[in-house]
């Protein structure tokens, strides 16, 4: 049988003419040769893909949106004003706007000592990556969006926390999006926990304005041996035409420990997916994540989690409400690797309608090819229970006070984790505020 045939997509011969443009004569240039060969090769993601067959990029992009240029100084004053009113108290604040790092516009004021930050330009300028981040980078490879994120790279943080530093100050990473004009954006930032440190970083998406927009972002992260890492992320803030690709991979080394925590409520269509490897032994990794969907809204949650380590830990928890004709998606998969005995496994995903016409799709998966393990994954769709109202509103409770309550309690046990108070508050306080405009 001859093979298939890919006929190139207008948005794809699009992303050729803007990257013949876009690229930059410097040492870059053969590296990002080589990605955007990568991304030809294999195109924008289909249906045919299966962890894309909800999210199927070929059908949405219709085209390519010109890269972001550098933002003016009427934008950059316009960032200035909104990062002033949402700020994390005592956090060190990194931003980066439309794609690259902007020092004028970061604090780095609260920045603990042994704790670096530089522009990854600058990191990538000698083309010396440590290892750990080299080989983090590698477990997203077969990405062809990972690709065209590395062939339109425009800028992104390096953070270095070095060994045995307990960062006592939180990092606030805002990734900002100027959304006065069609524009995509590529960025990708790396974190480097060292050996017996520990590090909360805290990240947020938003945008000054609601142009039509392509955010692919991309967060590599090696924690090394003992170390600790929390990563509190918000995506909340962008408009209903925003296209949002968030991709974090993650490294654990023996006895590290890794906790993340999403909240995505926002319009447009979101995709956030994590690929996670145990490479030491008992490692520990729990992530927990919101979505709270309305309208048309779109929200795809894609998790590889690898044990190549024994006595390892993970740990999934998703919580959707669904209102309008939004759709969700969660697709989790556990791989347990020849070797990686007593590993201890378990997802789950649970979602609340709060109408009839929205979509929500499950799809836990376990791949195990070792014969001492633990591993469980399980998946429930529904309403509201009745027996549960019924019991509050005997006590007084007015139905929409009761179904609040409900809906308040089963969003918040996967913000409960949350070490950072004001964060903590922040989710609560919009799931709460969604609930109200959703007359709950």
């Amino acid at each position: 049988m001859p093979p298939m045939i890919r006929r190139e997509h207008d948005a794809e011969r699009m992303l050729g003419e803007q990257f013949r443009a876009f690229r930059p004569a410097d040492a870059s240039a053969g590296r990002r040769d080589e990605a955007f060969t990568l991304f030809s090769e294999a195109g924008l993601p289909s249906r045919r893909i299966e962890s894309w067959h909800y999210t199927d990029l070929r059908g949405l992009v219709r085209e390519a949106l010109p890269p972001a240029p550098e933002p003016d100084a009427a934008t950059i004053e316009a960032a200035r004003e909104r990062l002033a009113a949402h700020a994390v108290p005592g956090a060190a604040r990194v931003v980066v706007l439309d794609g690259t790092y902007r020092p004028e516009l970061s604090d780095l004021s609260a920045l603990s000592a042994g704790v670096t930050v530089t522009s990854v330009l600058d990191a990538l300028s000698t083309g010396d990556l440590d290892a750990g981040l080299a080989a983090a980078q590698k477990l997203g490879q077969v990405e062809s969006m990972l690709a065209l994120n590395a062939a339109f790279l425009q800028g992104g943080a390096m953070i270095v926390v070095a060994p045995d530093t307990q960062a006592a100050a939180p990092i606030e990473l805002v990734m900002l999006l100027s959304g006065r004009a069609p524009a995509a954006t590529y960025d990708r930032s790396y974190v480097k926990v060292g050996d017996r440190a520990s590090l909360t970083l805290v990240e947020r998406h938003a945008s000054l304005g609601d142009a039509k927009s392509l955010a692919a972002t991309v967060l590599v992260a090696a924690v090394g041996d003992g170390a600790s890492f929390e990563h509190l992320a918000r995506i909340d803030g962008l408009g209903p035409q925003a296209l949002h690709l968030g991709t974090t991979l993650i490294r654990l080394g023996a006895d590290a420990k890794f906790e993340a925590t999403t909240l995505v409520a926002t319009g447009g269509v979101t995709r956030r997916q994590a690929y996670l490897e145990f490479v030491g032994e008992n490692a520990t990794a729990h992530l927990y994540g919101v979505s709270l969907l309305d309208g048309k809204s779109h929200a795809d949650t894609t998790l590889i989690v690898t044990h190549t380590a024994a006595h390892c830990e993970s740990r999934e928890l998703f919580k959707h409400i669904l209102d309008g004709e939004a759709t969700g998606i969660y697709q989790g998969r556990v791989v347990v690797a020849p070797g990686a005995q007593k590993t201890d496994g378990k997802m789950l995903s649970k979602c609340v309608f709060l109408g009839d016409g929205a979509n929500m799709y499950n799809k836990p998966e376990l791949e195990i090819f070792a014969d001492d393990v633990v591993c469980g994954h399980g998946a429930t769709v529904g309403a509201l229970d009745d027996d549960q109202l019924f019991y509050l509103r005997a006590r007084g409770i007015p139905l929409r006070e009761a179904q609040a309550l409900l809906l308040e309690a089963f969003a918040s046990e996967a913000i409960e984790t949350v070490s950072v108070a004001s964060v903590k508050d922040e989710m609560n306080d919009r799931v709460g505020e969604w609930l109200r405009q959703h007359g709950r």
